[in-house]
């Protein structure tokens, strides 16, 4: 399978887009460029798909979308895209617990493996793992950083106080 990528700067930093011909494939920070191995990737900033992508993800930082239409192509175990999935139905404007994410799977003791398959999502803020926190209520690790996994949720709060 061969890859196509963008750049495309965003609030939160630059972001890097990865297409298939079955859907975005990763959506990755500058610092997970090696972490995720998408090959052969063919730089193509007039890619529809990644175009598209860019288009939702402006129009999520500006308020203006609370859900992705995209069409996804997660590359992992079962297992991991069983949590991907899980992540992509967590509502606009909501957050869960890794706990949440593993009785929603249908695995409850599986939290740690949940976390694990979080930490490794290649679609970042379109499958918004921004919005999985402690069971304490404490932000918790994300591949963009803390001040970004804030900065994400703040775009959210106006619909947290709402509800």
């Amino acid at each position: 399978m061969s890859y196509y990528s963008k750049k495309m700067a965003s609030p939160v930093g630059e972001l890097t887009l990865f297409a298939s011909e079955r859907g975005l494939a990763a959506v990755l920070w500058p610092n997970e460029l090696r972490r995720i191995r998408l090959v052969p990737v063919t730089e193509d900033p007039r890619h529809p798909l990644l175009l598209e992508a860019e288009r939702q993800l402006n129009a999520y930082f500006n308020g203006e979308l609370r859900q992705f239409t995209v069409p996804l192509d997660f590359n992992g175990t079962e297992f991991q895209k069983k949590v991907w999935q899980a992540l992509v139905a967590i509502p606009y404007g909501e957050t869960r617990s890794y706990a949440d994410i593993a009785r929603a799977i249908g695995h409850p003791g599986a939290v740690r493996a949940v976390g694990a398959a979080n930490g490794r999502n290649p679609v970042s803020i379109i499958a918004p793992c921004h919005r999985v926190i402690g069971s304490n209520g404490k932000l918790t690790g994300f591949a963009g950083g803390l001040e970004a996994k804030a900065f994400l949720l703040a775009i959210e709060k106006p619909d947290l106080l709402s509800q």
